[in-house]
């Protein structure tokens, strides 16, 4: 049982073997290659390793890790990745191969931190003499397993009347609404930049954080979205009032899980919520054509996410100490 650290530069070579360990322990589109390889090109700066565990000539868990202090490694964690860069057959030892991590790691490591997992991908383990884990959010999601009816039927009624009154202002004024579905791989650079437009307009354009099709964040999403067109996993939800463009999705569909990564919407809808809107339409194809069997929010828990899902988990973080003792001074 050994880790070897490489260059980062080495993860395209490996990438196949990285798809193996994440189908054998729930096939995460958030950790496929369509979605790593892009992110690790866009956000990385060069200086992070991949680690890659071998148990008799076998690959049984890959990282991509990077020094954050003096004796301090964490998994690699860019904003736009919601599950930390970790990947493990289910049969591992997490104990173990964390502390082997630690030891193989360059100079003295103090402390591996694996970032932001989730516990229907990697079980939270327990507290050990040198493992420790923290809550990181609470996130939401829904089981797609009944008619859009009966999905409906159990919304709280300030969202079912809310959404009612707001469709019948939009036929008054003769504003007729549609929800166009990208996922040709000729359409997706279009439908990226028209999202960064609508998401410039508004209030992530002042603090510089919107997506711009020719900045980092637009490269990525340009970028991974075609790659999963390739295998039609590529969705593009447009919500339109007449032709305007009022609010739109970037998601990927991958084994049955709808995975919604970003929402903009057009801010000076001021009588009514595109977004929301928009949501409905997207779940009612998804119940009623059994389009997937989980849509996933993975965002932090916020108030319109509870109209929406009854559904909550908590992701976690886990600090691996190399002395028992810093485990009990820094761990809880």
């Amino acid at each position: 049982m050994s880790w070897s650290i490489h260059p980062v530069s080495e993860l395209q070579a490996q990438l196949s073997i990285w798809q193996g360990l994440n189908a054998s322990a729930g096939d995460s589109a958030m950790l496929h290659p369509d979605f790593i390889a892009p992110l690790i090109k866009h956000f990385g700066n060069g200086k992070e390793q991949l680690a890659i565990y071998q148990v008799n000539g076998q690959a049984k868990a890959m990282t991509v890790v990077e020094k954050t202090k003096p004796g301090v490694w964490q998994t690699v964690q860019p904003s736009q990745a919601p599950i930390g860069l970790w990947v493990s057959a289910p049969d591992i030892g997490l104990e173990s191969c964390l502390q082997e991590l630690l030891h193989a790691l360059p100079g003295t490591v103090v402390l591996f931190s694996l970032s932001q997992q989730d516990p229907d991908l990697l079980p939270r383990p327990q507290t050990t003499a040198t493992i420790r884990t923290l809550d990181y959010i609470d996130t939401a999601r829904i089981q797609v397993n009944t008619s859009f009816k009966d999905y409906w039927s159990a919304r709280g009624k300030n969202l079912k009347h809310n959404l009612k009154r707001q469709g019948n202002r939009l036929k008054r004024e003769e504003i007729e609404v549609r929800l166009v579905a990208i996922t040709d791989i000729d359409d997706v650079r279009d439908a990226v930049k028209e999202y960064g437009n609508l998401e410039s307009a508004g209030w992530k354009s002042e603090k510089g954080t919107s997506v711009q099709i020719d900045n980092d964040q637009g490269k990525f999403y340009n970028d991974m979205l075609q790659k999963f067109s390739v295998h039609e996993e590529c969705r593009i939800y447009r919500y339109l009032y007449n032709k305007k463009l009022v609010a739109t999705d970037l998601c990927v569909l991958h084994k049955g899980v709808l995975i919604i990564l970003k929402t903009t919407f057009d801010e000076n809808q001021k009588t009514s919520s595109p977004a929301m809107l928009m949501r409905k339409a997207i779940f009612t194809d998804i119940f009623d054509l059994k389009q997937a069997n989980i849509i996933e929010f993975y965002g932090r828990v916020m108030d319109w996410h509870t109209k929406w899902s009854d559904e909550i988990r908590t992701m976690y973080h886990v600090n691996c100490y190399r002395w028992v003792l810093l485990a009990k001074l820094h761990g809880k």
